[in-house]
């Protein structure tokens, strides 16, 4: 993507630089489907579409996120009837615990009318979490276990991504091979021997695991609560491992209550990609940029830029910019430093 594509502006009046704007029974227990998939392999996009569907009406979601800013949650709160952020931390370490209250918070805050009726509960895991240790819980907490039942366990590999985190990040290549279904997403944005040589690679972690493709997170709804395994739904266990995130793995924020300007942000990006992009894990937030009417939502995942999106309205009343940054080996005062200087310099330049 280059700076001449991003910064063409739209003759529609209800477009922006960045293109349209945009809105955003088994038994007696409760269904639940876990999205889990490496740091910016497409988790959020398929569940919008989902929440949109038939199928996801009557959906309360549980997001996990690695930063102590909730992104992903602020951007479907608007799909689902209840959100639940668990944040700063994944469900697999120290908020398992958070995990449990917040679901038999949901089940009992429904029965007494104070939020909406839900019939399935759809957890999105954070990026970097260990599955093993979620579904433990569930097969080991006999009152959790009795009030839900989890009917799929979905993986999204990133096809640009995918093969390089299944060899560098364990939490990677324990999400592919604990899920009942994979969706491989990107594969517009892959060529095809990439695509096929990572389908490949997944079948040999999970040769059980169905495998399906998708774009923009478009695929047939009941891929999300169909785990392909035909009978009703049965305990799991699966390898417990222990939930640690090292090789120098960490999150921050970065906030900015001023209007940012779109070309200067865009070239800080490009340099930070240049010197240390196989570092940048993820980059995900919400940007207030002079000129635009409502927040634009930004990703990047290492040397990917995804096409920014300007949402017709701020999900909250925060109005500032945050970003989170998932990095390896790439500190929070680095990164500061590379932003002021191009804003420094960029504010120069424009006088």
């Amino acid at each position: 993507m280059t700076d001449s594509t991003i910064l063409d502006l739209f003759p529609s009046a209800s477009a922006s630089r960045f293109g349209r704007r945009q809105k955003r029974a088994r038994g007696s227990r409760l269904p639940v489907t876990i999205v889990s998939g490496f740091l910016g392999a497409g988790k959020t996009t398929l569940v919008q579409r989902f929440l949109k569907t038939p199928e996801g009406r009557g959906t309360a979601l549980v997001v996990n996120e690695f930063g102590s800013v909730g992104i992903d949650d602020a951007l479907l709160r608007s799909s689902a009837d209840e959100v639940t952020l668990l944040g700063n931390g994944c469900i697999c370490c120290n908020t398992r615990s958070d995990l449990q209250i917040a679901l038999r918070r949901l089940v009992a805050d429904r029965d007494r009318g104070k939020i909406p009726h839900f019939g399935r509960v759809l957890i999105e895991t954070s990026g970097l979490a260990d599955l093993s240790p979620i579904l433990q819980t569930f097969a080991t907490d006999r009152a959790l276990g009795g009030e839900f039942a989890i009917e799929v366990v979905l993986t999204v590999v990133d096809a640009v991504n995918g093969l390089r985190n299944l060899d560098k990040a364990p939490e990677a290549r324990r999400q592919a091979i604990l899920a009942d279904r994979i969706v491989v997403s990107k594969t517009d944005v892959a060529d095809a021997a990439t695509t096929k040589k990572l389908i490949a690679r997944l079948k040999a972690l999970n040769p059980r695991a169905a495998i399906d493709t998708a774009v923009s997170g478009d695929i047939d709804p009941k891929v999300l609560i169909d785990s392909g395994e035909g009978p009703p739904i049965a305990p799991r266990t699966g390898f417990v491992a222990e939930a640690s995130h090292s090789d120098g793995i960490s999150s921050f924020v970065m906030r900015d209550d001023k209007p940012v300007d779109w070309p200067v942000f865009l070239r800080a990006v490009h340099t930070l990609i240049a010197l240390r992009g196989p570092d940048l894990l993820r980059i995900k937030g919400l940007l207030n940029l002079a000129g635009s009417k409502g927040p634009v939502v930004f990703q990047a995942v290492q040397h990917l830029i995804h096409p920014p999106v300007e949402l017709g309205e701020w999900p909250d009343k925060d109005r500032s910019t945050r970003l989170v940054f998932i990095t390896r080996g790439v500190s929070e005062a680095q990164v500061r430093a590379l932003f002021e200087a191009c804003n420094a310099l960029g504010y120069v330049s424009g006088e």
